[in-house]
């Protein structure tokens, strides 16, 4: 597993019962997770003082319970790299803090590179990728399909230092920002993407990632220069396995550039039991 284990501003304090008690700066919440099928083994202490709690409701959906006291939004830290953090209703907070472990690693890789990178990140969310490749130096283009998200990368960039870096903002659906990029012929260097499960786009377009990614994942490699320096696939698709991204990475990106592929589970520390929390799953493909 790819631990993210070296926060300072977040940690995923206690499990069970299907939640996790987290710790987001100085405030805790108290979210829903259904890999968590152990129990909670003392519901005490900071479970029952959590100033977030989200119900999941059975009609779908669900709502927060607040303390009166907790901001709308607040900042977070990861070295350099600052966050807004604030609960949405899709019990989000905005920030995938598991992610980490992937900024760190792309900001090393920018860093050694020793030349000017040029990256994209698609399905960009909102910006955490974005803020760390920036913060290492590169020159960044950032596609998400939701205004507000774009919005707030914008936000998180600003809050890093980096509101004059070359960081390009787009507003668009992603598999046809590709193939536009195709048709001008503009090149990148390393390529993250991050897909959805399922997605339809502004005129009805259907994104299924059983179908739909390894076709995108060969768009993606005509607008790769001749020295790519990595292709980062991050999914939280309940039942992929790592071994189906490393065999798409092969297909797609080992046959045609050499290189090396690493993939599997990402997660985060636990504090009180000392377990790791599954989060997802990665691909990585590096020159």
């Amino acid at each position: 597993m790819y631990l993210a284990d070296q926060w300072t501003d977040f940690e995923v304090i206690d499990t069970g019962d299907g939640e996790k008690l987290e710790r987001w700066g100085s405030h805790i919440l108290r979210r829903p997770d259904p890999q968590i099928i152990w129990p909670i083994a003392d519901e005490s202490g900071q479970w029952l003082k959590a100033d977030g709690r989200y119900y999941r409701s059975s009609s779908g959906g669900g709502k927060w319970e607040m303390r009166p006291d907790l901001p709308e939004r607040w900042t977070i830290s990861y070295g350099e790299l600052n966050f807004h953090i604030k609960p949405t209703s899709f019990k989000h907070t905005g920030l995938f803090p598991e992610q980490a472990v992937n900024w760190s690693w792309m900001m090393d890789k920018i860093r050694a590179a020793g030349r000017p990178i040029r990256v994209l990140n698609l399905f960009a969310y909102s910006g955490g990728a974005t803020v760390a490749a920036a913060s290492a130096g590169a020159e960044v283009c950032h596609v998400d399909a939701a205004k507000g998200m774009v919005q707030w990368a914008k936000e998180n960039a600003q809050l890093s230092g980096l509101e004059e870096a070359p960081i390009r903002y787009i507003t668009d659906d992603v598999f046809k920002f590709v193939q536009r990029e195709q048709r001008r012929g503009r090149q990148y260097d390393a390529i993250i993407m991050d897909p959805p499960s399922y997605g339809r786009g502004p005129k009805g377009e259907t994104w299924k990632l059983e179908e739909s990614l390894y076709p995108f994942l060969q768009t993606c490699t005509t607008i790769l220069s001749d020295k790519p320096l990595f292709m980062l696939i991050n999914s939280y698709t309940t039942g992929l396995s790592p071994t189906v991204l490393h065999n798409l990475l092969h297909a797609t990106m080992k046959q045609r550039y050499g290189g090396t592929i690493s993939c599997g589970e990402i997660g985060l520390p636990i504090t009180r039991s000392g377990l790791h929390l599954p989060c997802g799953i990665l691909g990585r493909w590096e020159a």
